[in-house]
């Protein structure tokens, strides 16, 4: 990140990765249906719709884990107990990463090779240009960030806690490590904002909240390219959101200006 113009920033802008800086609808999304599908020997696979239901319920932020459950779910719901089951939980993960980043861990050919970004590099100078410090935190690997922040987008070394650096969502220790990265020197009560598409990104910055009180924490929620698809379901994902605790939710990061980010911290949205 460029040096910052002002040693206090209005807000600190703290991004989640997947579903808000790239669309995962057809990679890590479609590599959890390929999983469970794999796994129920070709019974269940689930729907966009399934996938959803189950991270509202707030603690499924990681893939792998997701899979297991769904496959765990589908079972019981056949009549057989999860301790029945021989699940192994690294052959789940193996397989998802056979999808999602391709048979080869060293030259990925896998669907993460055909994620759209939903911005561009310029959207992060205009932050630096207003002295806004910004990074990511995000339950995806840091082999899978760093793919996308410095490959795809180039920013160069990107402040950035991945799913190897602390605890899942909604435990918020990740978030709150970000912002002790970012914050200027002399400041200790600057306002965060968090972006994130899922009700386990909204969680983590009430639990943010809870923990630091010297600052505001402002949950902004983002609507994923998939919850778009009408404007039915739209509406039923934003009310997710809302729920959750996301003071406002946009259809697209780059929806967030200056002039709006001003707005939440002086709370006038």
């Amino acid at each position: 990140m460029a040096k910052q113009n002002q040693a206090f920033p209005p807000a600190i802008v703290v991004f989640d990765i997947d579903g808000v800086i790239r669309d995962v609808g057809g990679s890590y999304r479609r590599a959890l249906a390929d999983t469970v599908e794999q796994f129920t020997q070709g019974a269940y696979r689930p729907s966009a719709t399934d996938i959803d239901a189950l991270k509202a319920e707030g603690h499924w932020n990681n893939d792998w884990e997701g899979s297991q459950e769904l496959v765990y779910r589908h079972f019981e719901a056949q009549g057989v107990e999860r301790s029945h089951l021989n699940l192994n939980y690294g052959d789940i993960v193996a397989f998802f990463q056979s999808r999602y980043r391709g048979p080869d861990s060293q030259h990925w050919t896998g669907y993460i090779c055909q994620e759209p970004l939903l911005l561009n590099a310029d959207y992060f100078d205009l932050l630096t240009q207003a002295g806004i410090p910004w990074g990511f935190f995000s339950g995806a690997t840091r082999g899978s960030a760093s793919y996308v922040l410095e490959k795809r987008l180039g920013l160069r070394s990107p402040v950035l806690v991945a799913m190897e650096d602390a605890p899942g969502k909604p435990d918020p220790t990740g978030l709150i490590e970000v912002v002790q990265q970012l914050e200027p020197f002399g400041a200790s009560s600057t306002p965060v904002l968090y972006l994130g598409d899922t009700v386990a990104d909204l969680h983590t910055v009430q639990n943010a909240s809870r923990i630091d009180l010297s600052r505001r924490w402002i949950g902004v929620g983002i609507l994923p390219p998939h919850a778009q698809a009408t404007a039915e379901y739209s509406v039923t994902y934003t009310t997710n959101l809302n729920n959750a605790g996301a003071a406002v939710v946009l259809a697209n990061v780059k929806n967030l200006t200056l002039d709006y980010i001003k707005k939440l911290v002086s709370s006038e949205v």
